[in-house]
């Protein structure tokens, strides 16, 4: 077996033995030096106060402002209840967290109906509250004075106390490293990274939130019962408004993506407090601009830096280690399909289902059956609605009429999350994974779905062997094994979507929709997800949106055509293909045809070009992602006037080459020279504003925008004008009031390209421009990027040579982040077998790499 990453495993980096070696520490400098040790049991309380707050913060996603709320009210309870009751500091400590525990229970199911901002407000409004009643309700809480006198009769002595108070610590701490690692803990991290794809997965969010309160509550009620105890007294300044932010800087100070982060912060914070209130009375004065200093040199807080002087980057909330990968992985077998009834009732049927957006009909009187198995393919142009019957299906949106009903029984009325449990698991257009979560996690997170394993407080999440098989299944069956224990954020686009599909497959769905699922990826992915879906038809009901139409005829087994809302066709994939309805409508005149060679004036020939110098040149550029490489010493030259096509399967550092040239990775060796200077060292808006534009993958448009403020947000002096992006893209004059989030996916892109040209562009990079769009918007997309050619230089990623080679001068392809071919791309189209040793299914040997230069 292949062993897991050691991480925190080794036990001297424990966290927990590293605070208690911390503390002790500590501890024993301040009884040699004669500090007063009550100092060290504050920082001890306050580091259990601040983890409890990052226990939302880091794992969650939550910032609760006002957890002061629980802190103050369980001092008030365990003060309240030692006078009236008596007893000790154990049961004191119990009252304390039966209260915050109960308090959380019954505010969390309020406030966590609102998120982000208001989720924050919230709980400070809640603190707020609490101050004024303990401040105004004098009978029982004291006033200004508040209670003093709480007995200690335990630990009468301030050692005995401490001493205490580190093992009530210790212990809390501890539990929560546990409960990080278990079900609940690992559902939280991935529901603070993508929320909407949580739910799909049939996890209930709400209550995942809710529990996370009450256990972050009921240990931060334990931190304020023992800050009663050490003080022997129980204030309202502890819920005042000037104190309510003071765990989550003592979070942020340590840092908030690691789980000893609030030691250090408690500690800088506590100290720094000490001394510098000491010198003046308006300490905050120093202090403030020293917690600046941090948010500015170091975002990871005090814990980052360690980090980096350690050569690590990486978040410590978890170990940093995947299960051990077994010597031969069995081979994915698809489980969870429905058995067919004798009546052959289909699994999913639509009656009459509509939907619209103000004038925007995206439904209109849909019916539908979908079989218990078998491939059907929905088809359609661009914004004909085919995602939102998608997000209708799953429930992200509601139908304004029609009926929606899986295994006979109607569930337009069910929740997202119900939804999936009953067996609809989708994917998404838009990739929807959990970037903070190594690849191993994003499918045993669904993995843990589909066991039923909702939440779980102390058993270790990886500790299953029957889940961690079958997600090592998964990613064999995508091709994704050797990364597993990656980061999500460095895997490439094609990897992403090989990993959404190995997500949705987890889920042991009856029925899966899967939106665009080879969208990015190259023809040997396009291969292997293209055969599993196929395996998939066999024992499930797929239901498929694509827009490779090729593919979608050869595989389908029933086809549904969709066009501006409504079903137009449906039936074999024969006789959609014949439909003259379908013809007009989306395949075009020429279906099957290669690409339309696009018309524009051909670059000089390179010996009847001038001498210039290039307008762009890489020189043993290398980069990559997180202390690994994905370009391993490339050259590049762009000229001016050019069109340079950039082919490669996906994975090989495409899109990491933009990101090279447009500053937004900073290569780590070689220069990257525009125009004669080395750009290599700038921000990305200097190099943009040197003539450098992007448009990006994905089109990353302001979706609340409409097309004309995305247009206008990125003009400048120079660019294009409103008219002539409209001459340029007549369909956007009449779309100029339309928000973005409304557009269709050719419509976005075109909003994107003339985004770009709104700038003074020299050059214009354009990632992946075609991806995603049907075969009209392609080559209407393709004859707008000709004419781009007029105003600068282009650079065309693609992972489909023959839709760029047609309007390329030259060619580059990369191969394991290396330069396999640099040429004309003329002579790259006519050959095919280069392309396919370079570009398909075979892998290139040595004797096909030709490193040639671009002349």
């Amino acid at each position: 077996m292949t062993p897991a990453r050691p991480g925190a495993r080794r036990p001297w980096e424990h966290p927990i033995l590293i605070l208690a070696l911390v503390l002790g520490a500590a501890s024993v400098g301040a009884l040699l030096y004669g500090m007063p040790i009550h100092r060290i049991t504050q920082i001890a309380i306050y580091t259990l106060y601040g983890a409890g707050v990052n226990f939302l913060i880091g794992y969650l996603g939550l910032v609760p402002f006002g957890a002061s709320f629980f802190f103050g009210c369980a001092s008030y309870a365990l003060a309240i209840t030692a006078g009236a009751l008596g007893g000790n500091e154990i049961s004191g400590l119990v009252i304390a967290a039966l209260f915050s525990l109960v308090l959380a229970l019954v505010v969390g199911a309020v406030i966590l109906r609102r998120r982000g901002l208001y989720f924050s407000l919230l709980t400070l409004a809640c603190s707020q509250i609490a101050f004024e009643i303990a401040f105004k309700w004098t009978s029982v809480t004291g006033g200004e004075n508040g209670i003093q006198d709480v007995p200690r009769p335990l630990f009468p002595s301030a050692n005995a106390f401490h001493v205490f108070t580190l093992v009530v610590v210790l212990a809390l701490m501890w539990v929560m490293w546990r409960m990080a690692h278990a079900p609940l803990g690992r559902l939280m991290q991935a529901l603070r990274d993508n929320e909407q794809r949580v739910v799909s997965l049939g996890f209930d969010t709400y209550r995942t939130k809710l529990v996370a309160l009450v256990v972050a509550g009921t240990v931060i009620g334990v931190g304020g019962g023992l800050m009663a105890l050490l003080l022997q007294g129980a204030y309202a300044n502890n819920l005042s408004w000037q104190h309510a932010g003071d765990p989550v800087l003592m979070a942020a100070l340590g840092g908030v993506h690691h789980f000893l982060g609030p030691l250090w912060g408690a500690i800088t914070f506590i100290v720094l407090e000490d001394r510098l209130s000491a010198l003046t009375e308006n300490w905050w004065l120093i202090f403030a601009p020293i917690i600046i200093a941090f948010g500015l040199l170091s975002p990871e807080g005090i814990q980052g830096i360690f980090q980096r002087v350690l050569g690590r980057n990486r978040w410590t909330l978890t170990r940093d280690e995947t299960p051990p990968r077994p010597a031969a992985i069995p081979p994915y077998r698809p489980a969870g399909a429905a058995a067919a009834p004798a009546d052959g009732s289909p699994v999913l049927s639509i009656r009459n289902l509509s939907k619209r957006f103000g004038s925007i009909v995206t439904q209109d009187d849909v019916t539908l059956d979908v079989s218990r198995t078998g491939l059907h393919s929905l088809i359609g142009p661009n914004g004909a609605g085919k995602t939102t019957l998608f997000n209708l299906l799953t429930g992200i949106l509601r139908p304004d009429g029609g009926t929606i009903a899986f295994e006979g029984e109607r569930i337009d009325h069910l929740a997202p999350h119900r939804r999936a449990r009953l067996g609809v698991a989708r994917s998404f257009q838009i990739l929807s994974v959990f970037p903070n979560l190594t690849t191993f996690e994003n499918v045993r997170i669904a993995v843990q779905a589909a066991e039923r394993q909702w939440s779980g407080f102390w058993r270790d999440a990886y500790a299953n062997e029957a889940a961690n098989a079958r997600v090592w299944s998964l990613l064999d069956a995508v091709g994704l094994a050797d990364r597993a224990a990656d980061p999500c954020s460095a895997l490439s686009h094609g990897e992403k979507r090989l990993l959404e599909i190995a997500v949705s497959l987890a889920t042991d769905a009856k029925l899966l929709l899967l939106d665009e699922p080879l969208a990015g990826l190259a023809e040997s992915d396009r291969e292997v997800v293209g055969a599993l879906i196929r395996r998939l038809a066999t024992t499930h009901a797929v239901l498929l949106i694509e827009h490779d139409i090729d593919r979608v005829l050869a595989m389908s087994d029933r086809i549904t055509v969709l066009h501006q809302g409504r079903l137009i066709a449906d039936g074999k994939p024969a006789e959609v293909a014949r439909n003259p309805d379908v013809i007009a409508a989306y395949l075009g005149q020429a279906h099957g045809a290669p690409p339309a060679r696009v018309h524009r004036d051909p670059a000089p020939a390179p010996d009847a070009r001038p001498v210039a110098t290039p307008l762009l040149k890489l020189e043993g550029v290398r980069a990559g992602y997180g202390g690994g490489t994905v370009l391993e010493g490339i050259d590049l030259t762009v000229n001016a006037g050019e069109v340079v096509a950039v082919l490669g399967r996906n994975g090989v550092g495409k899109t990491t080459a933009l990101r090279a040239i447009t500053g937004t990775l900073p290569p780590s060796a070689g220069r990257i020279v525009f125009d004669g200077r080395d750009v290599a060292g700038l921000r990305p808006d200097a190099i943009n504003r040197l003539g450098i534009s992007l448009v990006p993958e994905g089109r990353r448009l302001f979706p609340n925008l409409t097309v004309q403020e995305n247009l206008k947000l990125a003009w400048r002096p120079g660019g294009a004008t409103m008219e002539e992006i409209f001459d340029l893209f007549p369909k956007l004059r009449l779309l100029v009031r339309s928000r973005a989030e409304n557009l269709s996916g050719g419509e976005r892109q075109m909003v994107s390209i003339s985004r770009a040209l709104m700038v003074p562009s020299r050059l214009i990079l354009l990632d992946e421009p075609f991806e995603g769009l049907a075969p009209a918007v392609v080559q209407e997309v393709r004859e707008a990027v000709a004419k781009l050619t007029t105003r600068a230089s282009l650079v065309i990623v693609e992972h489909h040579a023959e839709s760029v080679l047609a309007m390329a001068d030259r060619a580059y392809v990369l191969v394991n982040g290396r330069i396999a071919y640099g040429g004309s791309a003329a002579d790259l189209a006519a050959n095919t077998a280069l392309q396919e040793r370079l570009l398909g299914v075979a892998h290139p040997t040595e004797g096909d790499i030709r490193m040639e230069g671009a002349a």
